[in-house]
């Protein structure tokens, strides 16, 4: 019952993260990759491995804005703004310095067009899912209509799914990491393990008010969600600490190209743990009490 007892805490905290992360979205934007804007990757390999200090070193005098990551042990991905076969092949030959060989591995080169079209669908994409969770959660939680009615679930869960996203968003905007189609994949990683431990509880919640309606037991809403909280929490915390630990696992060991997806699927699974303990169950909890006072004033 701790939870929903200081139910304002958590929702002024949900309140100003969501809010901080809009204003840094709006007042300083993304750094968007090429996937959405359009360029050229090159990747390289070598046959020994110089510094990447050394590469930067080398590339920044020709292409100052250029973007540097390594993939595995020996390659290498330069991402620049559009350039032709001559120009990369001028960049490769620069990439070769010191005893240390560059040879291109891959090149591809995506319009402005192609870029605005991943950009569309991705959003696209996380809105046609969002809806879909909506529907499936007014599905399943069809024969449980009180208090709240079913869909009452499904919207309430979309609600924390926003907040489990901005966030993540407004931390890429404010460190300047890069916004790519790996970040688009994190988001749907994100909508995904957060709507899970979100019908974690709610199931609960639905198991308790069936039981309670089947032996005509009359306990209060909030104390049900309270109690069902309680039941799965340890639960929900367990596999939460269990993922991060993973994730964490993999921006320290993996390749450098995965360290923003990793950063992207940390944020959303640590605030989605939040979201799904803190606030989805509470929100039923106000929703519930705004319908009895709608239906006191009524009568």
């Amino acid at each position: 019952m701790f939870i929903i007892k200081y139910k304002k805490f958590f929702f002024a905290l949900a309140i100003l993260l969501v809010g901080g992360s809009i204003v840094c979205m709006i007042a300083k934007g993304f750094k968007v990759g090429i996937d959405f804007t359009g360029g050229s990757a090159l990747e390289v390999s070598y046959d020994t491995m110089p510094s990447m200090d050394q590469i930067k070193s080398h590339v920044a005098p020709l292409y100052p804005q250029a973007e540097i990551q390594s993939v595995g042990s020996s390659d290498v991905i330069i991402s620049t703004q559009t350039i032709d076969e001559t120009t990369k092949d001028s960049l490769v030959t620069a990439l070769s310095f010191g005893g240390h060989t560059a040879t291109e591995k891959e090149f591809n080169t995506i319009g402005p067009s192609v870029g605005r079209e991943l950009r569309n669908k991705a959003i696209i994409l996380v809105v046609i899912i969002s809806i879909a969770i909506i529907l499936f959660i007014a599905y399943a939680f069809r024969k449980v209509s009180k208090p709240i009615s079913s869909w009452a679930y499904g919207l309430i869960a979309i609600v924390v799914l926003v907040h489990d996203i901005v966030i993540p968003a407004g931390f890429f905007s404010v460190l300047n990491l890069q916004v790519d189609t790996l970040f688009v994949v994190g988001l749907l990683t994100i909508l995904g393990v957060s709507i899970n431990d979100t019908i974690v509880v709610f199931d609960r919640i639905r198991e308790n008010l069936s039981v309670n309606e089947s032996k005509h037991v009359k306990e209060d809403f909030a104390y049900t969600v309270g109690k069902s909280i309680n039941q799965t929490f340890v639960r929900s915390l367990m596999t939460s600490i269990m993922v991060l630990i993973a994730i964490a696992a993999l921006y320290l060991f993996g390749p450098e190209a995965t360290h923003n997806l990793a950063i992207a699927m940390f944020l959303g699974m640590f605030f989605g743990t939040y979201s799904s303990i803190f606030l989805a169950s509470p929100l039923l909890v106000v929703w519930n009490n705004h319908k009895q006072r709608r239906l006191e004033k009524k009568a």
